[in-house]
């Protein structure tokens, strides 16, 4: 049966006090037999409760936070009943990031950078004892991650959660770019259909070679759709991988050569910035077809709409682009072009195994245990 705070006496109450309550508590023990004590006007039982509530919070595992400003974060109230986040932010008075950081940086062995917000080696160099960046998305780029490898420093992302809402909106680009799903749907309402007559005929993905530019956790997820529909894959990758069956190609203009499709979705840097050259969309041929789920840099945007423009490329079904939110306008007439606002992400679902996996590699961390979706800095 649960006692009230009423029904201890002070002599079994103290041992199982916080630090620092004795006094408090002896007050209000004394005032419960009578005595007057001025300290305890307006005094209630629901302060104590929250006052011992921050006193808790206090003790919880320590995060920086790094976020852009006006940014919503949906799940920070959950994280802060597992840790204590300090958010530059939020900070009163307003301070600076170089200032914020600078003050906690003794005490700061974790960051938590919220969306694409830049972590440069200046910033890093705020925080000598900094061993863990949590990503919140899957690309890196925002991140100096040859800083972290000199320093050691480790770094997750959020590819673990967001591989199979991103393959399959890349699958979803591929069925859309081949049987023309999109241009089908604009020649309807538009009334062509009873104007013109049928459509032009689409093509079948069955049989396809596919190959796969970064076969990380979401090449992976999209190579496992593209099996069944009788796609034969391939890939590229720093390194061949040796527990996956399909071939292997070293440099990327050998896997246009050798297939009909190409799904970009390796990580940016500066050795991967425009990977997909001019040469590379050459060799993939005019019955080729590109897929972009990375980032937009990674293929040489310019040469892209000018192959596309002349006809030199079947289709291309991209979900991202070098200056986001503007896209050439080049490609807004191009009906074998399917064009989509960076939103691969963009489910409830992806966003809950978001919290999941940044939760889990935050309690791994402090319990010393293996973190997840951690990223390769070799």
């Amino acid at each position: 049966m649960e006692r009230g705070l009423g029904s201890w006496g002070l002599g079994e109450l103290v041992p199982k006090l916080h630090k620092g309550w004795y006094h408090l508590v002896a007050a209000l023990l004394t005032a419960r037999e009578g005595r007057r004590q001025p300290e305890l006007e307006g005094f209630s039982f629901r302060a104590l409760g929250l006052e011992m509530a921050t006193v808790k919070q206090e003790e919880l595992p320590l995060v920086l936070l790094r976020r852009p400003p006006n940014f919503h974060f949906p799940f920070k109230d959950r994280l802060q009943t597992h840790f204590r986040l300090l958010d530059p932010l939020d900070s009163d008075p307003p301070e600076s990031t170089h200032s914020f950081f600078s003050r906690h940086a003794a005490s700061v062995h974790v960051l938590l950078c919220v969306d694409p917000t830049p972590v440069t080696r200046g910033l890093l160099s705020l925080l000598p004892f900094l061993q863990l960046i949590v990503g919140s998305s899957t690309g890196v780029d925002h991140i100096d991650l040859q800083e972290c490898r000199r320093r050691s420093i480790s770094v997750t992302n959020a590819g673990k959660a967001f591989s199979p809402d991103v393959a399959d909106l890349a699958v979803g680009l591929l069925i859309d770019v081949l049987r023309r799903v999109s241009a089908g749907c604009q020649y309807v309402r538009a009334g062509l259909w009873a104007q013109n007559g049928e459509f032009p005929l689409g093509f079948k993905l069955g049989g396809k070679r596919v190959g796969i530019v970064g076969l990380g956790s979401i090449g992976a997820e999209i190579a496992k759709r593209l099996e069944p529909f009788g796609c034969s894959i391939s890939y590229n990758s720093r390194r061949k991988k040796p527990s996956v069956p399909f071939p292997w190609f070293k440099n990327v203009y050998d896997l246009a050569v050798n297939n009909d499709v190409l799904i970009v979705c390796c990580t940016l840097t500066e050795e991967s910035r425009h990977i997909i050259s001019k040469d590379v969309m050459t060799a993939l041929g005019t019955e080729g077809v590109i897929i972009n789920v990375g980032r937009g840099a990674l293929i040489d945007e310019k040469e892209l709409v000018q192959l596309l423009v002349r006809g030199e490329l079947r289709g291309a079904g991209l979900d991202v682009f070098e200056n986001e939110p503007d896209v050439p306008q080049e490609l807004f007439s191009l009906k074998n072009v399917v064009l989509s606002p960076h939103c691969a992400v963009a489910t409830p679902e992806c966003f809950d195994a978001l919290e999941e996996l940044i939760t889990a590699n935050l309690h791994a961390f402090f319990s010393s245990k293996p973190l997840q979706s951690v990223v390769e800095l070799e």
